[in-house]
Parts: structure tokens; sequence; C-alpha cells
């Protein structure tokens, strides 16, 4: 089982408008990890939903964790829980929603969704 990402390896920068609450969807529907069942690849589209605080999410750096989870053997519910954790930790989020849709297998779907409430806004 190849080594788990780093939550040091996702990047940030400031949010430009901290003081407004506002929601950034992110899609990336190439996510790939493996089965530690059977070493088959499994592929998911990752849908990131949060409302920034102080920082916001830096895209490369984004595309870049995601594809360092392609040979790491982890089941759908564990990798979704684990990513949306290293967010939280990067972001430090006012809200936070991840959803793993995993592709079909002998007919069947996953989908795993994590949700976080932070706090709100000081106005």
């Amino acid at each position: 089982m190849a080594k788990q990402p780093a939550a040091t390896e996702l990047e940030t920068f400031p949010n430009p408008a901290p003081n407004r609450d506002y929601e950034i969807v992110i899609e990336a529907p190439e996510f790939t990890c493996v089965c530690p069942k059977t070493g088959h690849p499994d592929f998911a589209t990752l849908t990131l939903t949060y409302t920034p605080d102080k920082l916001c999410l830096e895209l490369k750096a984004w595309k870049l964790y995601i594809q360092s989870w392609r040979n790491v053997g982890i089941f759908h519910e564990a990798v979704t829980n684990t990513i949306a954790d290293d967010l939280i930790t990067a972001l430090k989020p006012r809200k936070l929603a991840l959803t793993g849709a995993f592709h079909a297998h002998g007919g069947i779907t996953t989908s795993v969704t994590v949700e976080y409430q932070g706090k709100k806004a000081a106005r």
C-alpha cells in the first residue's frame, strides 16, 4: 500500500472577501485510488463545496494532491473522510462538504458525503 498524501501538500491563498459568506464549488471528475480488496482502480468524481473563512484552496495544488491518491489502497469511506479532514485542516473553512461519487463496480455505485460546519463570519 502506498503512503497517503500529506495535508501539507494542500496550498492556500488569502480569501479576497473574508467578510462575506460565499460558496466555492470545485469538481474533480478524474479522482482515482485503489480498492484494497481487489487491487483494481476505483474512479470517482469529487465535488468540494466550501465557504471560505480566511483561506481559499489553490487549484493546481488541489489537482496534484488528488493525483497523489492514484496508487493508494483505501476504501471509499476512508478516502473521502481523510481528504475532508485534510481540507478542513488546511482551509479552516466556515463550512465544507465533500462528496465522492464512485463509479460502478459490479453494477453498484457508492457516494460518500462528508459535511463540516465551522465558525460563522465575524461581522
